[in-house]
């Protein structure tokens, strides 16, 4: 199914985000876990796609096997920094063959190799150009945005102009990176539609289960740790089934305060962990209607 529509539709809706395993061995165990996750039917899955395209392979079979097995709608993640023009051009194809009709184009992380040596001759430099070549082939195209900024980014004025930038190139809606305050989102939507930037919103949200997350969090998105949280985390952080259970609160808390606000697709970052995903929408069943 065609994402776009589904995320135009002006009903709550709440998806799951999940990895592919690193190894081959460990394949059939992520398998599981995104299919019991795939069993609570959300609005869509995400699969994400490994570093430098080291787990294309297994993103596209658990993309493909929770719409096939499940009929859950995917959002296949693809990376283009660290490929070629022809490489990123065959794993589309082999997309097509799989019958995945959304993507989420994204950049790719500049690992300490392609800062030394510079991207592929002739490939990617940003994830516009990506997002162009993937509306061409007729996807229905995400994208990433940073309520706090992009590291890369100078400021938040430079970045939303890059970010028009990509959803001009054809990006049909915006996923934004984890965050623990939503008035960063609130205040970051008003800017955002202030320079022209009108496709869907889906509100990315991470439940921080353990203590040993934070730093982890922090390092990856460089996001905002309110008091509120910090005291949960100092209270409960030694305490593994406590945490897990005031972390799990607090992310519901902040959903239900985004679909208050009219914040309709919410997308939670649930690290492969069905019981997580599970009890997330257990707690919104009602708003939800499951």
């Amino acid at each position: 199914m065609n994402l776009t529509e589904k995320l135009k539709s002006g009903k709550l809706s709440l998806s799951f985000e999940v990895f592919p395993p690193k190894t081959s061995t460990s394949f059939e165990s992520v398998k599981t876990a995104t299919e019991e996750i795939a069993k609570l039917k959300p609005s869509f899955m995400s699969v994400t796609y490994g570093a430098g395209g080291g787990t294309s392979a297994y993103t596209l079979e658990i993309a493909k096997n929770i719409k096939e097995k499940y009929g859950v709608t995917t959002l296949a993640h693809l990376t283009c920094v660290s490929s070629t023009k022809d490489t990123v051009k065959r794993q589309i194809a082999e997309m097509k063959a799989a019958g995945i009709k959304n993507v989420m184009a994204l950049r790719g992380d500049l690992t300490p190799e392609l800062k030394e040596k510079g991207i592929p001759q002739g490939g990617y430099r940003y994830a516009s150009e990506l997002v162009k070549e993937l509306r061409g082939q007729g996807f229905s195209v995400g994208g990433a945005c940073y309520p706090e900024v992009h590291p890369e980014s100078k400021n938040q004025k430079e970045d939303i102009a890059r970010l028009k930038e990509k959803v001009d190139a054809g990006c049909d809606f915006l996923t934004t990176q984890m965050f623990f305050d939503n008035n960063l989102l609130y205040n970051f939507l008003y800017k955002i539609r202030e320079a022209g930037i009108t496709v869907p919103i889906v509100a990315g949200i991470m439940p921080i289960t353990n203590a040993n997350q934070v730093e982890r969090a922090i390092q990856l998105s460089g996001s905002f740790m309110p008091q509120r949280f910090k005291s949960l985390v100092d209270k409960f952080g030694s305490d593994p089934l406590a945490m897990k259970q005031a972390g799990i609160a607090y992310a519901t808390d902040q959903i239900i305060d985004l679909f208050a606000n009219n914040i309709t697709n919410v997308h939670v970052y649930s690290m492969n962990k069905p019981e997580v995903a599970k009890a997330v929408q257990a707690n919104l069943s009602d708003m939800l209607g499951k």
